[in-house]
């Protein structure tokens, strides 16, 4: 029996060294530090399982009259089932480790892979939450006693789905649209958005939330369900390319030619700017002010941001030292006297 015990523990383990090391003609398109990473994750969940494996074949085949070996056959045979779906938990963390090295989101096109990421993210939770309700019930119906119960229970099962379709209808609508987000995706990771009125980022697509970073560092949490029900601006839905603008007001006597010329020298090797779209019209005039768009591209939102701000100052001191007269005023004019 000893003997049958220590072939298979040597087996597996060898298995197991085959395996480890096998990942790194696998992962070759990895950096070392990636890898690394990867090998550590995988080490602790693969040697156990393994192990357990090694284990229970040798007490699969002994006599099932002894009731401590019954015990150690049936102990085997739960901790297998979780060892699994925790071995399987953490490869698919690994594979969101390989997809940050693979897809990068902080590269300047990067479409592509906010999609994949966007749909492997909620795809993983998804999983999760069905991995672990599928361990606890195979663990649990391994027991003869609740397995029978099990089988009474099933045929109320219709009675109880109703009622915990009506008391979870909320929750179960936003996994519905979590998922949706995911299929669909009106969002995705790193996508700018306008939601009530907030300018930011999608930080995190959970199934039943949204986290939103706001440019002043703050987050809003953002139930799923709102992106479906409701209007919302998503800057970047086709690509990261972005139109920037700025408003400037002033007197009719200003020099719209000259606003060109200068805009034309403030881009001239400017880094924030892609050298796509430059355009300076004149939008809106009133009784008092005449409205100047100043309209610009740049990469990204971010950038477009930085170039924004960067104009607007440049060019209203452009028109403080130069065009002093044209800057906004009110006109009143009074009769002469009599």
């Amino acid at each position: 029996m000893y003997i049958d015990f220590i072939i298979s523990v040597t087996a597996f383990t060898i298995i197991y060294f085959i395996l480890l090391y096998s990942t790194r003609f696998i992962l070759k398109d990895l950096s070392e530090k990636r890898y690394k990473q990867i090998r550590e994750n995988l080490k602790i969940p693969l040697l156990l399982t393994m192990l357990n494996i090694s284990l229970l074949i040798p007490f699969y085949y002994l006599t099932k009259s002894n009731n401590i070996l019954n015990f150690f056959n049936h102990f085997l045979k739960i901790t297998l089932i979780f060892l699994i779906s925790w071995f399987i938990i953490k490869l698919m963390r690994l594979i969101r480790l390989y997809l940050d090295d693979t897809h990068r989101i902080d590269s300047s096109n990067n479409l592509r892979a906010r999609k994949i990421h966007t749909q492997y993210r909620i795809l993983e939770r998804v999983i999760k939450v069905l991995i672990i309700f599928i361990a606890v019930a195979a663990a649990l119906m391994t027991f003869d006693s609740i397995k029978r119960v099990g089988i009474s229970l099933f045929a109320s099962a219709g009675v109880a789905s109703i009622i915990i379709g009506f008391s979870a209808q909320k929750i179960i609508a936003s996994i519905i649209a979590g998922i949706q987000l995911a299929i669909a995706q009106p969002i995705r990771v790193q996508d700018v958005v306008i939601v009530n009125g907030e300018w930011g980022w999608i930080e995190e697509i959970n199934l039943t939330y949204v986290v939103v970073k706001v440019w002043d560092r703050r987050r809003l949490v953002v139930p799923t369900t709102y992106f479906i029900d409701n209007i919302f601006q998503n800057w970047t839905r086709k690509s990261s390319f972005i139109l920037g603008t700025v408003f400037l007001y002033t007197d009719y006597t200003i020099s719209v030619d000259a606003i060109r010329e200068e805009l034309d020298r403030l881009l001239e090797d400017n880094k924030l700017w892609d050298g796509k779209v430059k355009v300076v019209q004149v939008t809106d005039a009133s009784e008092k002010t005449m409205e100047l768009r100043i309209l610009v591209s740049a990469d990204d939102s971010p950038t477009a941001w930085e170039l924004r701000v960067f104009l607007r100052e440049k060019l209203i001191k452009f028109i403080q030292d130069n065009y002093p007269e044209s800057l906004p005023k009110t006109r009143v004019e009074f009769p002469e006297s009599q």
